[in-house]
C-alpha cells in the first residue's frame, strides 16, 4: 500500500480511517466526475485534440441537460492530462513579382528649389472597425512638402492612384 509511508509521516495515524477511506462509496460528485471524464474524452477524440476547455464546456452543456462549470472542465482535462492543439495560422500573403517598376528619376535628391518641381506619391493602408480597410493615397510637393492632392478608396490599385484629381 504506497498510502501508508505517507500516512506515517503526517502523524495520528490508524489503519482503521486508511481502511475506511479505500472502501468507502464515491460520492454522488464523484460519480458525476467520471461520468464527466468519459464525456470529455469523447469529445475530445470526435473533434481530434483542438478543443480547449473553454469549447469542451460549450460543447457539453450544448448537448446534455446538465450544465457544468469551465473551473471543472479544467480540472478533469488537466487531471486526464488532456490538452487543445493550438492550430498555426495561415499567412494569406502571397509572394508576387512587381507590375511596374517605376524608374528612379530622382537618384534620393529628395529637396526642390522651385513649387511643382519635383512631386511624390505614397499609399497608406489605414485599418478602421473590426476588419475594414481604406487606402490614402496623396501627392506630395518637394519644395514645400504640402500635400498637392489626395483619394481615399478601399483598395490598392495602379488605378486608384491615378483616379487622383489634380487642383
Amino acid at each position: 500500500m504506497p498510502y501508508i509511508g505517507t500516512l506515517q509521516i503526517c502523524g495520528n495515524f490508524t489503519f482503521c480511517l486508511l481502511y475506511k477511506w479505500l472502501n468507502r462509496k464515491p460520492s454522488e460528485n464523484e460519480k458525476f466526475n467520471q461520468k464527466l471524464c468519459v464525456l470529455i474524452r469523447d469529445a475530445y477524440e470526435e473533434k481530434s485534440g483542438i478543443l480547449g476547455y473553454r469549447q469542451m464546456t460549450i460543447k457539453l452543456n450544448r448537448e446534455n441537460e446538465f450544465q457544468v462549470n469551465a473551473k471543472r472542465i479544467l480540472r478533469l482535462m488537466r487531471i486526464l492530462h488532456l490538452k487543445s492543439v493550438c492550430r498555426r495560422r495561415r499567412r494569406n500573403y502571397v509572394k508576387s513579382t512587381p507590375e511596374v517598376t517605376a524608374e528612379n528619376i530622382l537618384n534620393r535628391e529628395f529637396h526642390a528649389e522651385r513649387f511643382g518641381e519635383k512631386w511624390l506619391t505614397d499609399v497608406t493602408e489605414m485599418k478602421y472597425g473590426a476588419s475594414g480597410k481604406a487606402y490614402l493615397s496623396a501627392i506630395v510637393d518637394l519644395a514645400d512638402k504640402s500635400i498637392v492632392s489626395f483619394v481615399i478608396g478601399h483598395s490598392n490599385n495602379n488605378a486608384h492612384v491615378k483616379s487622383i484629381p489634380m487642383y
